[in-house]
């Protein structure tokens, strides 16, 4: 019995024991929980900013942005001030088609002026030809055109023809030989009036193509400045960018005109090509009844010399 008392007095000394040891370790527990708690907080704190400390932070965000609309409005956005800020390819591609535009616009009004004064004179002598009946008739009306006229030339192709061949019989072979005489000095007119076509053609077709390479330039070089600055601020790429749309504008400045002008060209050499070959038609007419008259002329004069023999 005393034995058993002893146990039971030792369990429940053990058992306070523990219990006294559960609500001490509890105790830390909830201790150490309250430390973890308040220093999540401290943290969360410090890296949370105040709200009395944002605008220094956000000062120097705002005044480069401030700053650079500042320079990007002081900066010579002319076309004068993109070309002197220009790169040297670009200004180099800008300079070559700004002399292409003027190579252009002084062939279109040269030219012009050429083809005018062309006209009205074929015009004047096509209606000359058409009064004369003869071939005689026509040289001698040729004889008060200019030295170098058209008309002139092709009366004197003829009738260099008409004097190599004058122991030829063969009308038909003469007519072929002076056709093809006025067919090749029409066509060398029409390749003399056409002088300056190709250039036009040419500057139509590769300047867009210039223009885009000093476009293609210009971003790049846009590109560059942006990388070595860091930075995506408008006063750094508006400028570059802006010098390579001018070699795109200049480019179709310079293109525009050159295929407008090239085609109102072959329209109106087409139209003097054709005056031309009129007048060389009217040519081969005067000779073609010369020589058919000529022919009928021998005839009656055999017919009456074998009717005066028979007779």
């Amino acid at each position: 019995m005393g034995v058993l008392k002893v146990v039971q007095a030792l369990s429940h000394l053990a058992l306070g024991y523990i219990a006294n040891m559960s609500v001490l370790l509890g105790r830390v527990i909830a201790a150490m929980l309250l430390v973890v708690g308040l220093a999540g907080v401290a943290t969360a704190a410090s890296a949370a900013v105040p709200q009395g400390e944002s605008a220094p932070q956000m000062l120097p965000q705002v005044l480069p942005a401030v700053s650079g609309q500042q320079q990007l409005a002081q900066m010579d956005l002319s076309v004068l001030g993109m070309y002197q800020h220009a790169d040297v390819v670009v200004k180099t591609v800008m300079i070559g088609l700004l002399m292409a535009s003027i190579i252009t616009w002084a062939l279109f009004f040269g030219k012009s002026a050429e083809i005018m004064a062309a006209k009205r004179r074929l015009r004047r002598e096509l209606e000359s030809l058409n009064e004369a009946r003869s071939l005689d008739e026509a040289l001698a009306v040729a004889a008060s055109f200019a030295t170098d006229s058209v008309g002139s030339r092709l009366l004197a192709q003829t009738q260099n023809e008409l004097e190599l061949s004058a122991e030829s019989s063969d009308n038909n072979g003469i007519k072929e030989r002076a056709a093809f005489r006025l067919e090749r000095s029409v066509a060398a007119t029409s390749r003399a009036m056409g002088k300056g076509n190709g250039f036009l053609a040419t500057i139509g077709a590769i300047s867009p193509f210039i223009g885009l390479f000093g476009t293609v330039w210009g971003i790049m070089n846009s590109f560059i400045g942006i990388a070595h600055t860091q930075t995506t601020n408008l006063a750094v790429v508006a400028p570059g960018i802006a010098e390579a749309l001018l070699a795109t504008a200049i480019g179709l400045f310079a293109a525009i005109p050159a295929v407008v002008i090239y085609n109102i060209f072959a329209r109106t050499i087409a139209g003097y090509k054709a005056m031309v070959g009129d007048y060389a038609a009217q040519v081969l007419l005067l000779l073609s009844r010369d020589l058919d008259l000529a022919a009928s002329a021998d005839s009656r004069q055999a017919q009456g010399v074998a009717k005066y023999r028979i007779g």
